[in-house]
C-alpha cells in the first residue's frame, strides 16, 4: 500500500510510502489516510498519530498526473476527507518531516500538534504559481502563527523556505539532526502515549479553541479554490506541468 500503517504501544504510524514518486499523494492515498485517522479516533488504545514519509522526502505534494484524470470536484472530495479527518482527530498528531514538504505537505503541518524536521527540509506553498489560492485554513492559521508579513511572503511569492525559517516563524517545533530524527520522534511519541489519557486528550482540546473559525475559513477557501481552478491561469499552469514546458505567463491575468 502507498500508505504504510503500523500500530505499536499506543502509537499509530502513518508513512507515505511512494519513494519513486517522492511520496506524491494520489486520491487513493488520501482515502487511506482518512480511513486510518477515522479508525484511530474510534480506538481507545491509540493515543498518538505519527505522520512521516519514506525515502528522501516527506512529500512532494499532490500527484498532478493522478489528479488530472479526474474532475476537480472528485479530487477535492478525497483531499477534503483526509484534511477533515486530520482536523477532527482527537488524538495527538506528531509530524516527522525531512527533504521536501510541498503544498499540502506543508499545509497539513498546520493541523498537527507537534512538528519535528531535519535541517535539510525545504517547505513550499506554491499555490499562487498554479493560479490557485491557499487551502485548508492556511490563510487563517499562518498569519496567527507566523505574522501576516511572513504569511504573505510564503503565500504570495510561493517560494521555498528552509527549516530554520520554518522554526523561527513557528511552523515547526524543533529542528533535529537527520541521524537523530527517527529516534527522537519515536521517543517523543512514546512519551506522549504514556501520559494520562484523559489529561492528554483534554489538553489537545483546550489548545484547539479556534475550530469553528478554522472550519469557516476552510470552507471559504474551498469555494474560491474551485473557482480558481476554472481560470485560464490555473489551466495554463497545470497544462505546462503535464506537458513539461515553460508556463505562458501572458495567460496569468
Amino acid at each position: 500500500m502507498s500508505i504504510q500503517i503500523k500500530t505499536e504501544k499506543g502509537v499509530m504510524r502513518l508513512t507515505m510510502n511512494r519513494e519513486s514518486k517522492k511520496n506524491s499523494l494520489t486520491r487513493d492515498m488520501y482515502r487511506q489516510l482518512a480511513e486510518a485517522l477515522t479508525q484511530a479516533r474510534a480506538d481507545d488504545t491509540i493515543r498518538v498519530i505519527r505522520i512521516d514519509g519514506a525515502g528522501s522526502c516527506f512529500t512532494a505534494g499532490n500527484d498532478i498526473h493522478d489528479f488530472a484524470n479526474h474532475s476537480d470536484s472528485d479530487n477535492v472530495t478525497d483531499t477534503v476527507a483526509f484534511m477533515q479527518a486530520l482536523i477532527e482527530c482527537d488524538k495527538v498528531v506528531v509530524a516527522q518531516v525531512h527533504g521536501l514538504a510541498v503544498g499540502i505537505g506543508t499545509t497539513l503541518l498546520l493541523h498537527c500538534d507537534l512538528v519535528y524536521c531535519a535541517p535539510d527540509t525545504r517547505f513550499v506553498l506554491p499555490f499562487i504559481n498554479l493560479g490557485l489560492v491557499p487551502e485548508y485554513a492556511s490563510s487563517y492559521i499562518l498569519p496567527r502563527l507566523s505574522g501576516r508579513r511572513k504569511a504573505s511572503e510564503w503565500l504570495m511569492l510561493g517560494e521555498p523556505f528552509d527549516a530554520q525559517e520554518a522554526m523561527n516563524f513557528g511552523l515547526v517545533s524543533r529542528i533535529i539532526e537527520s541521524e537523530m530524527l527517527e529516534g527522537t520522534v519515536s521517543a517523543i511519541c512514546q512519551a506522549l502515549a504514556e501520559k494520562p489519557a484523559f489529561a492528554l486528550s483534554q489538553t489537545k482540546q483546550l489548545l484547539s479553541n479556534e475550530t469553528d473559525a478554522i472550519q469557516q475559513q476552510m470552507n471559504t477557501e474551498l469555494d474560491i479554490l474551485l473557482e480558481a481552478m476554472t481560470t485560464e491561469a490555473a489551466k495554463e499552469a497545470f497544462s505546462a506541468f503535464l506537458e513539461k514546458r515553460p508556463v505562458d505567463r501572458t495567460k496569468f491575468k
